[in-house]
């Protein structure tokens, strides 16, 4: 796997998603200050409605670019077998869907496509990311999922 591609593959996602959640923060402010949303009545919600999405719009749109800044600012390194997994890992689990993951320091859920494979950022916050930072390449994890308990192994830290 071409972590550098995955890596930037990851960036150009966040990027899209900042300019995404910047233009949707612009087009709902100025529909909140538009004359047509102004209050006929005490019951007119319409401008109150219109500028709580705004602000949740402009929130969003700032976590975007902190985890955009956070991702550029983390330095790719490569990791060997002996190494423990930490931030900036792939992790490859095996078992019956060979799961891929990058440990990232947000934006946790984000996913890309990588030569033909999926590519799912976890956090080191995520309950998975806490079972795997430390561990190797070659130890196996059980993992609860749906309530099922089933069992890993790393196959690959990179």
């Amino acid at each position: 796997m071409n972590k550098p591609a995955i890596f930037a593959a990851i960036l150009a996602r966040l990027t899209a998603e900042l300019e995404q959640t910047r233009q949707a923060a612009l087009a709902t402010h100025a529909e909140a200050t538009d004359d047509e949303n102004k209050s006929e009545d005490k019951y007119d919600t319409r401008g109150l409605e219109a500028s709580y999405l705004a602000m949740g719009q402009s929130k969003k749109a700032e976590e975007a670019a902190q985890s955009l800044a956070q991702f550029q600012a983390l330095t790719l390194r490569d990791f060997a077998a002996a190494d423990p997994i930490s931030l900036g890992a792939l992790v490859v689990l095996g078992g019956r869907e060979g799961n891929c993951y990058f440990i990232g320091p947000r934006a946790g859920g984000t996913e890309i496509s990588h030569e033909g494979r999926d590519v799912l950022v976890i956090t080191p916050q995520s309950p998975l990311g806490r079972q795997l930072l430390g561990r190797h390449q070659g130890e196996s994890l059980q993992l609860d999922l749906a309530g099922r308990l089933s069992e890993y192994r790393i196959e690959l830290v990179a």
